[in-house]
């Protein structure tokens, strides 16, 4: 369903949709950098309905069905990267923090006073704005294989950065699907391999979805820009637990360690063999951790 969020419109999936979950706290699940609602793998949401949970999620905006962008332009990435690099500021068409008040509209839209907030990759540095902006709006704070973006921390392997800066080899469907597999083999989860025909109907049926690259470079710009969080990451008082993949190729763990150790309180937890993916063995190790922090076990 569409809803009005921080003035835009957002797409949402609600497991309340029908009213059967009233009264049960609410976990609010924020995606990553070009990924849609779609992209949280069904077995993570059913087990945390069945651990009691209403489970919200959303296409972030410029991405799936929410609002796109396109009248902002496209950001020169190869321009915005290099001034990164050196300490200059980074120009994005809107900012992490702009996503973050989105995500806090939806919770306005449907009527949601607190929520325990996870994210994966971008969707956990989100979490983290959120946090920041509304310390009590959020009963706990999870974030997974993602960064404090603290300037110095290790960066994308150069297999992943070329994969990444690649485009499809061609205009159809076919070599839209084969791109983005070829991703994500290479970011995958070593210990946890995905069949490929699994992987394929993943992506194809994201792709039907929705496609929209331009989106995900306005993203990128975003979480570029988005320099100052790490200084900031010491104010947030909420419950944290952060999980990151012990070879994740594209958001190294040391990104997840300095996340924790900014975060007073963190409890921090890295997992062999995971990637920067959600294929089911690693929804499982994520899971065991995820389902005792949201229950406020071991806090």
């Amino acid at each position: 369903m569409k809803v009005t969020a921080n003035g835009i419109g957002i797409e949402v999936e609600d497991t309340d949709a029908d009213g059967s979950q009233a009264g049960r706290p609410v976990v609010l699940l924020i995606m990553g950098l070009g990924m849609q609602l779609i992209a949280w793998p069904p077995a993570f949401v059913q087990a945390l309905q069945d651990a009691g949970f209403r489970v919200v999620r959303f296409d972030n905006r410029d991405i799936g069905l929410s609002q796109h962008f396109d009248h902002l332009g496209v950001p020169n990435l190869l321009w915005e990267s290099f001034k990164f690099k050196v300490g200059l500021p980074v120009r994005a068409p809107y900012g992490v923090q702009d996503m973050a008040d989105d995500t806090l509209g939806v919770l306005d839209a449907l009527g949601i006073e607190t929520a325990h907030v996870v994210g994966v990759s971008m969707g956990g540095m989100i979490a983290q704005r959120v946090a920041l902006a509304a310390p009590a709006r959020v009963a706990s704070l999870t974030s997974i294989m993602s960064s404090s973006g603290a300037r110095g921390l290790p960066g994308p392997s150069g297999p992943v950065l070329r994969a990444m800066l690649s485009r499809p080899q061609g205009q159809g469907e076919q070599a839209i699907v084969d791109h983005y597999i070829r991703l994500f083999q290479v970011i995958g989860s070593p210990a946890y391999p995905l069949e490929e025909a699994a992987l394929r109907e993943r992506v194809l049926m994201a792709t039907r979805r929705s496609f929209h690259p331009a989106g995900t470079m306005r993203q990128m710009a975003a979480v570029a820009a988005d320099a100052r969080r790490a200084g900031e990451l010491s104010r947030i008082r909420a419950r944290t637990l952060v999980l990151h993949g012990k070879a994740d190729p594209l958001v190294p763990i040391a990104c997840g360690e300095d996340t924790a150790r900014r975060i007073a309180g963190s409890r921090f937890h890295g997992i062999d063999g995971m990637g920067h993916d959600l294929p089911p063995g690693v929804v499982e190790r994520l899971l065991e951790r995820l389902v005792p922090h949201l229950a406020g076990q071991g806090a």
